[in-house]
């Protein structure tokens, strides 16, 4: 069953160490074959707090997304993710296809 990794961006605090997180999370899917579904393109909050853009990644179950997620190079990655921006990260599983 697919697995989707979220990640919403809530408020920028340091431009230069995002664009470290880009490069760095770039280079830490390698491997992991996530497909990206949405990545900051346009969006709408319909409903809660405002924020600034979101990254859908699906993986082939959820334990392909916790290794990438746990993967040595996305821990590096995000480091930079947590000095340059508050995010809200999560996984959910999703449904079978028919």
């Amino acid at each position: 069953m697919p697995a989707y990794v979220v990640l919403t961006r809530e408020h920028t605090h340091d431009t230069q160490e995002m664009e470290r997180y880009g490069e760095k999370a770039k280079a830490a899917r390698e491997g992991h074959d996530p497909q990206p579904l949405a990545f900051y393109g346009d969006f709408e909050v319909l409903e809660g707090s405002a924020m600034e853009g979101a990254v859908i990644l699906r993986f082939f179950d959820m334990a392909a997304a916790r290794a990438w997620y746990q993967s040595p190079a996305y821990q590096e990655a995000r480091q930079h993710r947590f000095l340059g921006a508050d995010y809200r990260v999560f996984i959910v599983d999703g449904v079978q296809e028919a």
